[in-house]
């Protein structure tokens, strides 16, 4: 397939209508949400681009027109669903749900339509594997915000076609986004063992009582974590010297965690109840007005960022 109009997103969640609002940039699209029950589309993707029309990002009248591009449908059955040429997986993290949510779609859709999931953490070959046409298959990760964080891992499966990897590039490229594409499928994918890597050595180091909580973010945030939009880890060890990162390495590494199961401390607080945002306290104390602060704070800082 070498273009693609007819977008479906399967599933009306928070995600499910983030991405639909970035399909929508592109003026020949005609979006589709499907849900198995009723979606109040319109007026939640309003409520999430209230800050980018307050920022003067986009205004009302582009809102109005991009949302004129999106419509909801309960019936699998309809056009929206068979006359689809890319059809987006957005429900929840359950291996059965999708697989067989896919399942569904294909018995439904074109020949041609190629399928992406967006789960953040299951395998799309899994996901994958009960499909006639595996070729067309493909990981999409939108990363939380979708309509604000530019990546989207493209994640190949052991099945992916270059023709399907290469229209889904083009694509994610077309509405706005920056898609890395991921050769192997591997837990993770890309950017979160990258995440997942600090969040590992971080949450050890207050383990062992080397930093506390506050401490440690505070050090990254006043560190690497500044130049890190400009100076990536590769480029970083490229300005520094290779020899010099086989120095460091050779002789710290041996003493950074390498756990490869939780953290204890991560374990005693899950069993302790102490989930975060969720329970009001996590490695942070956190106030219902301290959370909502939280997420609009980072809301402003990504437009910030990236439209100013």
């Amino acid at each position: 397939m070498s273009s693609v109009k007819n977008v479906l997103v399967c599933g009306g969640g928070l995600m499910g209508k983030n991405i639909a609002f970035v399909a929508s940039s592109v003026k020949e699209h005609n979006i589709t949400i499907y849900d198995v029950r009723p979606v109040d589309v319109e007026g939640g993707i309003r409520e999430t681009m209230k800050q980018l029309v307050e920022a003067g990002v986009i205004t009302e009248a582009e809102l109005d027109e991009r949302l004129s591009r999106i419509h909801f449908t309960e019936d699998m059955d309809s056009d929206g669903v068979k006359n689809a040429d890319l059809v987006i997986e957005a429900v929840f993290e359950d291996m059965t749900l999708k697989q067989e949510t896919f399942a569904k779609l294909e018995e439904r859709c074109r020949p041609d339509c190629i399928f992406c999931t967006n789960s953040s953490v299951m395998s799309p070959s899994e996901i994958s594997k009960n499909l006639k046409h595996r070729e067309r298959f493909v990981g999409t990760h939108f990363w939380n915000p979708g309509h604000l964080i530019p990546l989207v891992e493209v994640v190949r499966t052991d099945a992916t076609s270059d023709e399907t990897a290469d229209t889904v590039m083009k694509f994610m490229k077309d509405i706005g986004k920056e898609p890395c594409l991921c050769n192997k499928d591997v837990p993770g994918f890309i950017a979160n063992r990258l995440q997942h890597a600090l969040w590992r050595e971080a949450i050890s180091i207050v383990e062992h009582g080397i930093a506390d909580a506050p401490t440690v973010d505070k050090a990254i945030k006043n560190s690497f974590g500044l130049r890190l939009p400009q100076l990536a880890p590769l480029e970083n060890s490229d300005m520094v010297g290779t020899d010099l990162t086989y120095n460091i390495h050779n002789y710290v590494l041996k003493s950074i965690e390498d756990s490869h199961e939780p953290s204890p401390l991560l374990t005693k607080m899950k069993e302790e109840g102490k989930m975060g945002f969720k329970s009001g306290e996590g490695f942070y104390k956190w106030t219902p007005e301290q959370i909502k602060k939280c997420n609009e704070d980072l809301n402003a800082y990504l437009i910030k960022m990236l439209y100013k």
